[in-house]
């Protein structure tokens, strides 16, 4: 493992997108930011090793650097974004800003976004809104990863769900997770780092448990059967029925009422990327004095914290802490890359001329 100044990664970052990828500079800043951001937090699924999928999404001609995002429709409290085809960070960036500035006025705002592409960890983009006193809500679709309880065919995403709501001394209870059992990076980091999976993640092609993630992830790029599991597992003794159909709201939410591409649809050959969004933003002050309410949200949490614990744990994490901590770790010692990942950048740097003095 290698540890990084967060600043120097996200230079070279920023470099290898613009140099690169072709991204002009404002894609580059925000991509470059939300990657790095994830590997800060201790989510290297969706760090800078993403580059390597999104130079796949630019050579197969999904992602189209430069392409303005525009909206489709309009209401007081509802925007319909085509972010043709750019950029999903980007994209995914102008969306919330826009979101934002409609619920300042209205109090409340909902954005569906088509045509878009992977805008990096869900929960930066809740976290951006809750960062406005407001209650944030960031859902997207991705390519096809899991498969529907009692299927074999994988149909939906990932579809990642990030709530995040505001509470005293500027912390924020962030719930950012997958609708599957695992993100889909969570393997490719496992086939990078030759590691075995826990039971329970995902299956093959005849529907078995499978744990050997370099199999996995060659059955995944080769054929339509096998996937991943939906939380709950197999069947419906577990639940594994709810899981799938959190993500099945998810897509509708993103692909329904944007009219945009569902999962099964997206990175088609010869079409855009396809992913579609979904923003939500609503004012604290809708429901009262916002700095009570916050201190009333903590005082709730607090209440979770202070709780009994189980023996051999003293403590109970409340949702995106360890994120939050894991950053202020990085921050002072430099974000922890793994070999793989630094070998990667290596590479990248070198193709395209990009280094950072005493970065790699």
């Amino acid at each position: 493992m290698k540890k990084v100044p967060y600043e120097r990664l996200v230079r070279l970052t920023e470099g290898i997108l613009t140099k690169g990828f072709g991204y002009n500079a404002s894609e580059a800043a925000v991509t470059a930011e939300v990657l790095a951001e994830a590997d800060a937090r201790g989510i290297p699924s969706h760090g800078v090793a993403r580059l390597a999928f999104y130079r796949n999404n630019l050579n197969g001609g999904f992602a189209k650097p430069g392409a303005e995002p525009e909206v489709v429709r309009r209401t007081p409290c509802s925007l319909v974004v085509d972010g043709r085809g750019g950029v999903g960070c980007y994209v995914a960036d102008w969306s919330v800003s826009q979101t934002v500035e409609l619920a300042e006025t209205t109090g409340t705002a909902f954005c569906a976004v088509r045509n878009s592409n992977h805008y990096g960890i869900a929960g930066w983009w809740a976290e951006r809104i809750a960062r406005h006193d407001m209650i944030g809500l960031a859902f997207t679709n991705t390519d096809p990863a899991g498969v529907p309880t009692h299927g074999r065919r994988r149909l939906l995403g990932t579809n990642p769900i990030a709530v995040a709501i505001p509470e005293a001394d500027g912390r924020i209870f962030l719930l950012d997770m997958a609708t599957t059992t695992v993100a889909h990076g969570k393997i490719e980091l496992y086939d990078r780092r030759q590691k075995t999976m826990p039971s329970g993640w995902v299956v093959d092609e005849h529907g078995r448990e499978a744990s050997d993630a370099t199999a996995f992830e060659k059955l995944f790029h080769s054929m339509a059967f096998g996937g991943h599991l939906y939380l709950g597992g197999e069947g419906e003794e577990c639940g594994g029925h709810k899981g799938f159909g959190l993500a099945l709201m998810v897509e509708l939410l993103c692909s329904g009422l944007s009219m945009g591409l569902s999962s099964m649809k997206v990175y088609q050959p010869g079409g855009e990327g396809g992913i579609t969004h979904f923003f939500g933003a609503m004012k604290l002050d809708l429901f009262g004095p916002a700095a009570e309410l916050k201190r009333h949200i903590g005082e709730i949490l607090g209440d979770v914290r202070r709780s009994e614990k189980i023996e051999g744990r003293d403590r109970i994490y409340i949702h995106g802490e360890k994120e939050a901590e894991a950053r202020e770790r990085s921050m002072r010692e430099g974000v922890e890359l793994d070999q793989a990942t630094v070998d990667f950048l290596s590479a990248l740097s070198r193709e395209f001329q990009v280094n950072e003095e005493g970065l790699l």
